[in-house]
């Protein structure tokens, strides 16, 4: 076969071009320091070195979450440190106002101390991080609580049985007292709020003055108490009886007394139980649903998967699913038993669904119970299989008082007015007093930081010495909760430390993991840098002695 010339410039031209080529890519690695830089040096070594970089990306997003809640739980630490000081100043107060060493004008001085206390620990308790409430649940955009006017009463009766709204707000605590305008009832006995003879006297200057221009009447079963220089007023929701006090002596406390004073309303939502059930299919309106135990954040879709319609007490099959129907977990069966009104489904995690009936107690196939709990937490993930909470729960730390957001559901759009109908003191039960008591000789058990505080504020400034006593046992089993509320937020605190150390070594894993895949040995490279070059210059040198290409060769 004739080798021409052209053959041989593009045989040299391929071989300068392959030099040249393999010589520019040990340039890059050597610039990069990188064995492999695009998908073509190594095409599996690439896809693993992409599956380290998705790793490292998704560590650095668990470190930056980590970061984030350490924020959000510090600035919780700290505020609680600050209302933890604040409430062991307030029982040096306290202690003081409670001994008969001090008199009234030195209760009085204290209360001015006491009140500003108060303030500061709403203060606290609106605490936020970049600009989101920490102790306000989901609601992160507004301020966890708000003063409010809240009532005290002596009366344990009165206290249970009326219900009530506090119109207003007075910077100083109100005292109230009723009596029989013609002294006919004796100290201590009944007389009715819609009485036309019943009086009613109020201070507010501690009792120092008593002023009489205020009143009580009723239209039907709602009543208005009128106090007219104090800037505040009280709604009646139905008429109870009251303790009339001594008509010519306001000292006598054998009658029913009001304080009214400060506490705070807790705005953000909460993770109490029961969750909601929402009902779909044929037939479910005459089934009542209730949900209770224990749920995850997410709702529960719980699927009838009978063949045909059966009664509750038969054997009923259904199917659950956690993620919205994208999942189900089937073959679950209730077994059947006696109770023909009633079934109970378990799912999983804890939570049990109760069926019973409502009109009819037939389940149908296809029906569906959609349990949505409560959630008030915001929950950052801290690595692939773990999330912690940055967020709290004012009430539950504070207490205050609290109106359920199924109050206003129920309105159907009404604005609803805080008072006793709906609205109650956190942390007591559904029999407890609407008001708050100080009964001598019966103290009440609370742990409600704003209540115990808003009472301190009364009995100081109405110089109660009795009650400030009261106040302060209580004020010591508040400060026992917050320390506790403390110590919980301190744990979590603690996981966010371990998580960031192990974050610290899978992220040096995976770095090494990646790099000996990635990156090029050093010497090595140099040595094929310096061989391709003499690789490279030799072709140069062999084409141009071999070819000599000029015009003169041609003439």
């Amino acid at each position: 076969m004739r080798v021409t010339q052209q053959m041989l410039f593009n045989r040299y031209v391929y071989n300068l071009n392959s030099s040249l080529t393999s010589l520019m890519d040990l340039n890059v690695k050597a610039q990069t320091q990188k064995d492999i830089n695009k998908p073509s040096d190594d095409p599996t070594g690439m896809t693993r070195i992409l599956d380290h970089r998705d790793t490292l990306r998704s560590l650095d997003q668990y470190a930056e979450n980590i970061s984030t809640a350490k924020g959000w739980l510090t600035s919780a630490d700290e505020a609680l440190m600050q209302v933890s000081t604040i409430i062991t100043r307030a029982k040096e107060l306290a202690t003081q106002a409670a001994t008969g060493t001090v008199d009234e004008n030195n209760r009085e001085q204290i209360s001015y101390e006491m009140r500003s206390l108060f303030e500061q620990l709403v203060s606290l308790a609106n605490t936020d991080f970049e600009g989101n409430s920490i102790f306000g649940g989901h609601k992160t955009d507004g301020a966890a609580y708000q003063e409010i006017m809240w009532l005290t009463t002596n009366d344990e009766d009165f206290g249970r049985n009326a219900e009530f709204t506090v119109n207003g707000s007075s910077d100083t605590t109100v005292l109230v007292q009723y009596f029989d305008r013609q002294d006919n009832t004796p100290v201590g006995g009944n007389m009715a709020l819609d009485d036309p003879d019943l009086g009613v006297r109020y201070s507010i200057d501690g009792g120092r003055n008593w002023l009489e221009d205020g009143s009580i009447s009723f239209i039907g079963s709602e009543g208005t108490l009128s106090l007219p220089q104090s800037g505040t007023s009280v709604s009646f929701h139905g008429v109870t009886d009251v303790k009339v006090n001594d008509f010519s002596d306001v000292s006598v406390s054998d009658g029913t007394w009001m304080w009214i004073r400060p506490s705070a309303q807790y705005l953000g939502d909460d993770d109490d139980a029961p969750p909601k059930v929402d009902s779909l299919g044929p037939g479910v309106k005459l089934i009542e649903a209730e949900a209770s135990g224990s749920f995850l954040d997410t709702n529960v879709t719980i699927r009838i998967d009978n063949e045909s319609d059966v009664t509750m007490n038969e054997e009923i099959h259904y199917s659950y699913s956690m993620d919205g129907g994208i999942n189900w977990v089937t073959g679950n069966v209730a077994s059947a038993d006696t109770t023909s009104n009633a079934a109970v489904l378990s799912v999983a995690n804890g939570g049990i669904l109760t069926l019973t009936s409502a009109g009819s107690n037939t389940i149908s196939p296809g029906q569906q119970f959609i349990i949505r709990p409560r959630t008030a937490a915001i929950n950052l993930d801290v690595s692939s299989s773990e999330q912690v909470q940055v967020n709290s729960v004012g009430k539950d730390i504070f207490g205050g008082i609290y109106m359920d957001p199924d109050r206003v559901l129920s309105a159907g759009g009404s604005i609803l007015t805080l008072g006793s109908l709906n609205g109650g003191r956190v942390f007591h039960g559904s029999n407890a007093s609407n008001m708050a008591l100080s009964i001598q000789g019966d103290d009440e058990y609370s742990m409600n930081l704003f209540e115990v505080m808003g009472n301190l504020v009364a009995f100081t400034e109405t110089n109660n010495q009795t009650g400030v006593q009261q106040s302060l046992a209580n004020l010591v089993k508040a400060q026992e909760h917050i320390m506790n509320s403390i110590a919980e937020i301190g744990g979590r605190e603690n996981r966010l430390n371990v998580g960031a150390n192990i974050l610290e070594g899978l992220k040096l894993n995976e770095q090494t993991l990646l790099s000996s895949i990635e990156d090029a040995d050093v010497s090595e490279l140099m040595t094929d840098l310096a061989q391709q070059q003499i690789v490279y210059e030799s072709v140069l040198r062999s084409t141009s002695m071999i070819m000599q290409l000029n015009l003169a060769k041609f003439i």
